[in-house]
């Protein structure tokens, strides 16, 4: 007997040894031999990096630079690509633009070629969006996380919620939200002649009210919660994301992913409620043959039912869950692109006097003081080349991630399957080999025959605040569309300069926005 317990033991011993033996061969392999390999690799076919440090590569470096770097404002003469990206910056300059970093043990080729950037970004099967690190579902939800069959289901029920129809039936709760927002400016005034405004939050509440009136129509107050509270998980998500992330990490019973547990918790209940008040009353709608309903998540749970009804037992729709992830989705998109195009509008016309008496002239002679409506948005040419070339300087994303889903031949470089690459958005839309020697002007002329001529010698691929290819942002219309009724009807009642306590610091929180806020000096005209 006792002879049997021995063995048992011997072999339990045995087994565990066996699985520990794998697991660190697993570790080493992952941590050194790997990284070792592609490095190696990376040396072969000409590109250049730091050499690899084991298990955070240069992400010390990155955390150091950035906080050492942002820790004051900077001119607003001076490059941004050195202040948002200060490490990356560091790498292009120290290596060229064929060179790499190493995020963890994990390297990660830059892509700076317009030509490659625009196959990377068509072939979307292939060179697949980064997932590394679970925090980010937290925020980032619904379509941006699909890929394959899945994904191409759910962009073509989305497709048919932003079409130029729906976009139309819109203007008027957009309209709502930017009145609002002038009006309060207008209330600050009193006797005076100007006054000093931080730009910054008023741009990011009108448009979180304008996500929550197009998403949820009578029900955009309730919208407005979710937006504080995904407001409050994006800062909480943030502050995590800039340490070493650990896996499993997140499952800790500490306070901050007690909130975060939370917060979600809290969204999707708010949403459910949302969503079955919205289905009862578009029941009662179909029974009266009544299809008003404007809100995006009407259209959104009317197209779904059309689609559920004509399936045909096949797949089609989408699930409550799902309809839940692509509002949340639309929230921080939406409210995130507009508001930060926006600020650094009024930032750059602030100092380009010229170009906002020119924008001025345009709304006031297309539009006068009178509402705007589509057809007369759509002819702010110069407003549209102006908003253009804000996000060619101030990228909203400004650097995208992807990763090669199988070995891939890029350009003159075959790929293997699982690298990193990173398509440096706001690098390029300051590189002067593509836009010129004053690439970092601001000069919305560039724009005045289209985005496909605007770069240096009509290079493609060269322009892509919205992303390129298939997956396009869904709702860059919609973006351009608010950002344009905001700004006429801005210019339409103020003009506008820079504060002298103005501090210029763009810095990356999801979207690149200003630091220090956005305190501009307004007048009456």
């Amino acid at each position: 007997m006792e002879m049997k317990f021995i063995t048992e033991s011997l072999n339990l011993y045995l087994v565990a040894a066996i699985i520990l033996y794998f697991w660190v061969c697993r570790i080493v392999n992952c941590v050194w031999l790997k990284p070792r390999r592609l490095e190696k690799w990376l040396k072969s076919e000409g590109f250049k990096g730091n050499p690899y440090r084991l298990w955070y590569g240069d992400l010390k470096d990155v955390a150091k630079m950035t906080m050492d770097v942002q820790a004051k404002a900077i001119n607003l003469e001076d490059d941004i690509d050195s202040y948002v990206f200060p490490f990356h910056h560091h790498i292009v300059q120290k290596y060229g633009k064929r060179c790499y970093m190493w995020n963890g043990a994990k390297p990660r080729i830059f892509v700076m070629d317009p030509v490659w950037i625009r196959e990377v970004l068509q072939k979307h099967e292939i060179f697949v969006r980064l997932y590394t690190n679970p925090l980010n579902k937290l925020l980032i939800t619904g379509l941006f996380l699909h890929e394959g069959e899945s994904w191409a289901r759910k962009r073509r029920i989305l497709n048919s919620a932003f079409t130029i129809t729906k976009l139309k039936d819109m203007i008027s709760v957009m309209h709502i939200s930017c009145v609002e927002l002038v009006e309060k400016w207008q209330s600050m005034f009193s006797d005076k002649g100007s006054v000093e405004v931080d730009v910054w939050p008023y741009f990011s509440d009108m448009s979180a009210d304008v996500i929550s009136r197009t998403a949820f129509g009578s029900n955009y107050e309730r919208g407005q919660k979710i937006f504080l509270l995904q407001k409050e998980q994006g800062r909480l998500v943030t502050n995590l994301s800039r340490s070493i992330y650990i896996p499993g990490l997140r499952f800790l019973p500490t306070k901050t992913n007690k909130r975060m547990k939370e917060i979600s918790k809290e969204i999707e209940a708010i949403m459910i409620g949302i969503i079955t008040r919205k289905e009862e009353a578009m029941k009662r709608a179909r029974d009266l043959d009544d299809k008003s309903s404007i809100d995006l998540l009407g259209i959104l749970l009317e197209i779904n039912y059309e689609e559920q009804k004509n399936g045909n037992g096949k797949e089609v729709g989408m699930t409550i869950e799902e309809v839940i992830e692509e509002c949340k989705l639309f929230y921080l998109a939406g409210q995130e692109t507009t508001s930060t195009l926006l600020v650094w509008t009024m930032v750059l016309l602030s100092i380009h006097q010229n170009w906002q008496v020119q924008a001025r002239e345009e709304v006031l002679e297309v539009l006068g003081k009178r509402k705007p409506d589509f057809d007369g948005l759509l002819q702010l040419k110069k407003v549209h080349m102006i908003l253009c070339e804000v996000l060619r300087l101030y990228s909203s994303a400004p650097l995208i991630v992807r990763v090669t889903a199988k070995e891939i031949k890029l350009g003159d470089v075959t790929l293997p399957k699982g690298l990193e690459l990173a398509l440096p958005l706001l690098f390029a839309h300051h590189d002067k080999e593509i836009w010129g020697e004053d690439a970092n002007e601001f000069k919305p002329e560039r724009f005045a025959q289209g985005v496909t001529k605007a770069a240096k010698d009509g290079q493609l691929g060269a322009f892509f605040p919205f992303g390129l290819g298939p997956r396009i942002c869904i709702g860059q219309n919609f973006a351009m569309v608010e950002a344009k009724m905001a700004l006429a009807l801005i210019l339409q009642r103020f003009s506008f300069e820079l504060s002298p306590s103005y501090e210029h610091a763009p810095v990356q929180v999801i979207t690149l926005q200003p630091k220090y806020g956005a305190k501009i000096i307004l007048s009456k005209i």
